[in-house]
């Protein structure tokens, strides 16, 4: 049972370049950025049927929540209780997380090489000696390596819209943006869990506007980095933190900060926590414009924009961009014009990419949340179906590589600066958050499909 809730009747070029991880954004509360996905088979996320996939929140039946009443968004009860903000360390996970890690472990799911390091003044990761990151063994994302089953690319004729690293102060014009256009677009945000408790009001303007929410880790860590264990806990926490802000939603899709991922890393998300990668194959690297000097420029980005929006519609586009400054969002409303008139097909990305279904648990922000108990076995889980899923491809399509491993077909993921995080607050340590248990030892959920 939640704790502190009670249940009611209801591609291409790699990323070999540097990473200036100490570059200062203008919101230093910010973090950093990744991506990645995969889809498994047609209007399923999950493995297999008989795959240990997961126990992750608390839920109720029909209804926009899961029937249990949680703390109000920005409320102290809300607030308190979580891993600290802005650690150097990844938080500690949950028992339950770790033993769904160790039997996907024991059953051979995930790689056993060790994590790849990095230089503290910025560069990539590298691997101990006899790994090639370009293997299919390995397939770092930052190397240009495309993982079967991670995303890198939309369906033909399509550009799916994200934007990492908020929420942020520039969440509120970008939202702004989008309400004033024809339709009222709306689009996937990559959150980190530390700026969702620093930020609460944005976090829910974007989720009451029917916008879906994905999975950008914690503290924005480089996570080839991280061991086993800190990878769950970059990841466990912040889906917690966004199911119990949500009505008890579990997000679907990740995206790795810098498109730093690996067989290992994404395999923990796959094999835990039921999660598709999502990466992108075009980068404005919008999160250097507040650089000093600027790594960018909004000329050079409305160029860029511009040419991938006249070039070739296949495959479609995912355009890393960030709510990370204001300058970042002025640098999309410039090209929004463009994108609207070269004739693509608009879409949130995760709403293109999941076919109409965003969550775990439930096909969209006002739809009926089915709820997972603490501990269930299941012998499958099905997604719920959305009435209006958007066209797709096959999954082979959506990789960058086409099939199997190897380099992205169009722009790799690119160095992304990892704004300092000043101000973090060490008083929230106890890991006792008013949260459901994700994954227990059984490692089993039902998430009761919506037809």
């Amino acid at each position: 049972m939640l704790a502190g809730a009670t249940t009611t009747t209801t591609l291409g070029s790699t990323l070999l370049l540097s990473l200036p991880f100490f570059s200062v954004s203008v919101f230093a509360h910010a973090g950093a950025h990744e991506s990645a996905r995969g889809l498994p088979g047609p209007g399923y996320w999950y493995q297999r049927d008989n795959h240990p996939v997961h126990d992750l929140f608390k839920r109720d039946s029909a209804g926009a929540t899961d029937g249990v009443s949680y703390p109000a968004v920005g409320s102290d009860g809300w607030s308190n209780g979580w891993p600290t903000q802005w650690s150097n360390d990844s938080p500690t996970p949950r028992a339950e997380w770790v033993t769904a890690l160790n039997a996907a472990v024991a059953r051979k799911a995930i790689p056993t090489y060790a994590p790849s390091t990095v230089n503290e003044a910025g560069g990539i990761p590298t691997y101990a000696s006899g790994l090639n990151p370009n293997d299919a063994s390995v397939c770092s994302g930052t190397y240009g390596c495309a993982i079967p089953g991670d995303v890198w690319n939309a369906p033909d004729g399509h550009i799916g819209i994200s934007f990492d690293d908020g929420p942020l102060p520039p969440t509120d014009p970008l939202l702004d943006f989008l309400d004033a256009q024809s339709g009222k677009p709306t689009v996937t945000h990559f959150f980190i869990g530390s700026n969702i408790l620093e930020q609460p009001s944005q976090f829910t303007r974007a989720f009451t506007r029917g916008d879906d929410l994905a999975v950008h880790t914690w503290t924005h860590p480089m996570m080839t980095t991280k061991s086993n264990e800190d990878v769950v806990g970059e990841i466990g926490w912040t889906m917690e933190l966004i199911h119990n802000s949500t009505g008890g939603r579990v997000p679907r899709f990740w995206r790795p900060p810098y498109g730093d991922t690996d067989t290992r890393v994404s395999a923990i998300a796959k094999e835990v926590f039921g999660l598709t990668t999502i990466v992108w194959n075009q980068d404005t690297a919008d999160w250097s414009l507040t650089d000093s000097p600027p790594g960018t420029s909004l000329s050079a980005i409305n160029s860029s924009y511009s040419g991938w929006l006249k070039g070739s519609k296949s495959p479609g586009l995912i355009v890393l961009e960030h709510e990370l400054s204001n300058d970042s969002v002025d640098a999309f409303k410039a090209a929004w014009p463009e994108i609207v008139a070269e004739g693509w097909q608009i879409s949130s990305l995760a709403t293109l990419i999941g076919n109409g279904t965003v969550y775990l648990n439930a096909v969209d922000d006002t739809a009926a949340v089915n709820p997972v108990q603490d501990v269930v076995l299941a012998a499958s889980v099905g997604l719920p179906k959305s009435s209006s899923a958007a066209p797709t491809q096959s999954g082979a399509n959506l990789q960058a590589g086409g099939t199997g491993a190897g380099t992205a077909a169009a722009a790799g993921p690119s160095a992304s600066a990892k704004p300092t995080a000043a101000g973090t607050s060490a008083a929230q340590s106890s890991f006792g958050a008013p949260s459901v248990t994700l994954f227990l030892a059984a490692f089993a959920a039902v998430l009761v499909a919506v037809l």
